[in-house]
């Protein structure tokens, strides 16, 4: 084969990446493209993506490449290209989302019309949504049992970076987007900052994650916008963190990344449609959404991460469930408020994990207990007992003591600056 396209989409990397293996192992000359398409606007995101990019050039540069870099309809960019250079073929890593799999789609029937040859490859997750299925039916629904079989699956091999990559000659790579001196916020883009983050992670942090992985004051892994950009590759973190002790708990957690992605596969409308309709009466309750929104909400844990949120872009997973378990169930407000909100801010935000962990969240999803409620004050106790994580992002309460810190309306006749709590419709029994 002589040439062939790699178009890049959410797998911004050259480490473990089997389309662009595959191409520089079969074809002579290969042209790894990235199209901006105007129809996504990455939001918040936007810089780390851009740092990602600019980070995925600077690895093909080293290989004798160059990431070739187009603005406008992805398919109609890749075929334009693909004459440009006589491509033989576009090949591309696989994704779930409606989107995405539209795009794959058109994509197929543009390279049949042009007598392309296309391929789709794995990279997205550890196992393909559908290369797990139950007896009879299109995926897994509960997570003990996808982990189960998940486990004990045959991965595929971890793959090497290409030593070489041929680009044909003449190609203009075009510009890629400038990043600000201080993009938003706590982490850095591409693949490089991914590995060494998960080198970093590998050696201080796995053994402990298991013990101490709920308390929201720590740090976990901070991989998952990584993972969401795919900058680092999922089958390799899984296989790196398998070989050291602890990783149980942690693989776990990249289990449940592959078992929303397969039921988004099965169920695309995940992001607009209750996976579990429930008699619900939601809601129209904008004020108390927007309080909610700004961490003015009166709840400390609560309005801890949601400004958290807005200044990182990041937010442990345990404050995730407690604040989206507040929105919905205590406030009775639709979880779609709270899935844009997250996919506005949140680096990480996916459609397969965001939209799932929502609905679950809310008892509309994958939850076996769909009428589970945490109770806030209780989380804080046990999750920031000396209130170090509250003080940290809600300095109106910095001067009040460990036990007063997650309640302050019992300790304090007002607070300067700080709301009177929205409790909603649950009674708040501490």
């Amino acid at each position: 084969m002589e040439t062939v396209i790699v178009l890049f989409t959410r797998d911004l990397r050259v480490h473990d990446h089997p389309a662009l293996a595959e191409a520089c192992e079969q074809a002579r000359q290969v042209v790894p493209l990235f199209v901006i398409d105007p129809a996504i606007r990455p939001r918040h995101r936007a810089d780390f993506l851009h740092e990602a990019l600019h980070d995925l050039r600077s690895a093909l540069l080293q290989r004798g490449g160059d990431l070739v870099v187009r603005r406008g309809d992805p398919v109609a960019e890749a075929i334009k290209l693909a004459g440009e250079v006589s491509a033989s073929g576009i090949w591309a890593s696989g994704d779930v989302s409606a989107f995405a799999r539209r795009r794959e789609r058109r994509l197929a029937e543009a390279c049949a019309a042009h007598r392309l040859d296309f391929r789709l490859f794995p990279g997205v997750t550890v196992m393909p949504p559908t290369g797990l299925l139950p007896a009879g039916g299109t995926h897994y629904r509960v997570f003990t049992p996808y982990w189960r079989v998940w486990s004990e699956a045959r991965k595929r091999p971890v793959l090497d970076p290409p030593a070489k990559v041929r680009l044909p000659a003449g190609v203009d790579p075009g510009p890629l987007p400038s990043v600000p001196r201080e993009p938003y916020g706590l982490l850095r883009g591409g693949e490089t900052a991914g590995r060494r983050r998960l080198a970093e992670w590998l050696e201080r942090g796995l053994a402990d994650y298991g013990d101490g992985r709920d308390r929201v004051a720590d740090r976990t892994s901070l991989l998952s916008a990584y993972l969401r950009f795919g900058c680092v590759s999922p089958s390799e973190v899984v296989a790196r963190a398998a070989r050291l002790p602890g990783a149980e708990a942690y693989v776990r957690q990249l289990c449940w990344r592959d078992f929303y992605y397969q039921v988004a596969y099965a169920f695309p409308e995940l992001p607009r449609r209750d996976y579990r309709p429930r008699d619900v009466d939601w809601k129209d309750d904008e004020p108390s959404a927007e309080a909610w929104r700004e961490g003015m909400t009166g709840v400390p844990i609560v309005d801890a991460g949601m400004r958290q949120l807005r200044a990182e872009g990041w937010m442990h997973n345990r404050l995730r469930l407690i604040v989206g378990s507040y929105l919905t169930k205590r406030l009775k407000i639709h979880w779609r408020v709270g899935l844009d909100h997250f996919d506005d801010l949140l680096l990480d935000a996916d459609i397969p994990n965001n939209s799932g962990n929502w609905q679950w969240v809310a008892g509309t999803g994958n939850d076996t207990r769909p009428n589970r409620v945490l109770n806030p004050i209780r989380q804080a106790r046990k999750l920031d007992p000396d209130g170090v994580y509250v003080r940290r992002y809600v300095p109106e309460l910095a001067d009040l003591p460990a036990p007063a810190v997650h309640e302050p309306w019992k300790h304090a006749p007002s607070v300067r600056g700080y709301p009177a709590p929205i409790f909603g419709d649950v009674p708040l029994i501490t």
